[in-house]
């Protein structure tokens, strides 16, 4: 099967994705073990080895995707790729940028990047639930920001 998204196939585009993350992951991880290790602060230290560490599990989630695309094909598939990749980047680059300059704002940024990656996880379960039509339907829910209220009547 054949899923389509831009003219591209979903499955290798995210195995290809998942494997180059999963690749990047170990070379942080060992550049966090070896080369960071005089030059950081413990605590620093902790934070981008906990961002080599989830970006490997973000790459397995990628990697998941692609199995996923390949078995059944579905726009939820793509928008889970997209999710996992961009939650990722959030995420662990949030953390590798704290780490490496100490500004402590980035870390600010992580929970949004986790965020992502919820929705990533959430959106191939939806599209097998028979209750759910559309991605519209399902994206309000996965949302990390409250939903508007309708105003109180005075």
């Amino acid at each position: 099967m054949v899923n389509h998204c831009h003219g591209a196939r979903v499955d290798r585009l995210f195995a290809t994705l998942g494997s180059v993350s999963a690749l990047i992951a170990v070379a942080a991880g060992a550049f966090g073990a070896h080369a960071l290790r005089a030059r950081l602060a413990p605590d620093l230290l902790a934070v981008f080895e906990t961002g080599a560490r989830y970006q490997m599990y973000h790459a397995l989630g990628l990697l998941a995707v692609a199995w996923i695309a390949s078995r059944s094909p579905s726009p939820l598939a793509a928008w889970a790729g997209w999710l996992f990749l961009l939650g990722t980047l959030l995420f662990s680059g949030s953390l590798y940028a704290l780490a490496l300059s100490g500004i402590r704002i980035f870390g600010a940024i992580t929970p949004l990047g986790g965020a992502r990656v919820h929705g990533g996880m959430d959106l191939p379960r939806a599209g097998r639930a028979p209750h759910v039509g559309n991605l519209s339907r399902i994206a309000p829910r996965l949302s990390p920001l409250p939903r508007p209220r309708a105003p109180e009547p005075a």
